[in-house]
């Protein structure tokens, strides 16, 4: 799950972000991965060539150790049997919708990883109910 500059360190600077969309896609092909690149809308680029981006998120997720529950997120949705492609998709949606209601309610500004983290079951239950 990297960030802009930690992509750039591992696959090379590109001009801009369609370029590093291409590579991404590219590099996902070319491995057989799933390539979760985070930002404002991130792009989670499949093995088949795929590329989707996500709607949920918030400025206030740009915090250390919200790509770690990120991770967890899809890891432990991939435990329960879902699909890697449905993991992924799944875990990006799920891990913003869970830090925009967390912003609701705290505010983007003082945000914390472990407050995407605490209303994750809020955001699945609310997924659920819709």
């Amino acid at each position: 799950t990297p960030h802009p500059k930690e992509f750039e360190r591992l696959f090379g600077k590109t001009n801009n972000d369609f370029e590093r969309n291409d590579l991404q896609r590219q590099k996902a092909q070319e491995h057989g991965v799933f390539i979760v690149l985070k930002g404002a809308h991130t792009a989670i680029a499949c093995p088949d060539g795929a590329c989707w981006f996500n709607s949920t998120g918030n400025p206030g997720m740009a915090t250390g150790g919200s790509g770690d529950v990120l991770t967890g997120i899809v890891t432990g949705l991939l435990a329960q049997g879902y699909s890697p492609r449905d993991a992924a998709l799944l875990g990006v949606f799920l891990h913003g919708y869970a830090g925009d209601r967390a912003a609701e309610t705290l505010g983007e500004e003082g945000m914390i990883a472990g407050d995407i983290a605490d209303f994750l079951g809020n955001a699945w239950a609310s997924l659920i109910a819709s």
